[in-house]
């Protein structure tokens, strides 16, 4: 049974033929608004690793019920429960090309990833801002609590900077990052990703 395990995981996404690429950037580095653009521009597919999971409990499976507890116990969602998600939201897709947004979060979902799906990113597109503008953009966006919210900004930007920094690493040593410097207005922000994304243009 072994070797037929093994035939099964390598054609995890059957014959198909995918375009991945890997977006990462810390909490308010603009990473959702250039998605929106990418797949506008490109033709590709956003995928939100939080997203599938939030769909997961809504549909109220075994593993959405499974994946609430986790969550509500403040445990961490098994990188293997991610990433079924990502490659059956693949499968199911007509498409060929996608952005996967958020995830892998560190180096353990990165191993993971690679090892289940057999897919290796086309590249990684990293928004890098500095820690104060990524806090200016976010205390800007909700008005009010402000203390008890720059602690939660200060606690997620940590642990992007903790957890994702050794993934860029890794995939910079192959030379697949393309960094964008996120700190610029959008429309320049935009145009350096057109710049990366010329080569996937959407034949018109």
């Amino acid at each position: 049974t072994a070797n037929i395990i093994l035939v099964v995981a390598e054609n995890m996404l059957g014959d198909k033929k995918v375009t991945v690429v890997f977006v990462l950037g810390g909490p308010g580095s603009g990473k959702g608004t250039q998605c929106s653009n990418i797949v506008e521009h490109f033709g590709f597919t956003h995928l939100s690793a939080g997203d599938l999971l939030r769909a997961e409990i809504k549909s109220g499976s075994e593993n959405g019920t499974m994946i609430e507890n986790m969550i509500k116990e403040g445990k961490i969602v098994p990188s293997e429960v991610t990433i079924k998600l990502l490659q059956q939201a693949m499968i199911k897709n007509e498409n060929d090309k996608f952005l996967i947004d958020g995830f892998p979060r560190n180096e353990e979902n990165r191993a993971a990833f690679e090892n289940v799906t057999k897919i290796s990113p086309a590249f990684v597109l990293f928004f890098n801002c500095s820690e104060e503008e990524m806090e200016r953009r976010l205390l800007g966006r909700n008005e009010g609590r402000v203390d008890d919210n720059i602690e939660t900004i200060r606690k997620r930007f940590k642990v992007f900077v903790e957890s994702s920094l050794p993934v860029i690493e890794y995939y910079d040593a192959k030379d697949k990052v393309k960094k964008i410097d996120a700190a610029k207005p959008i429309p320049e922000v935009f145009e350096d990703v057109k710049a990366i994304f010329a080569p996937y243009a959407k034949a018109t």
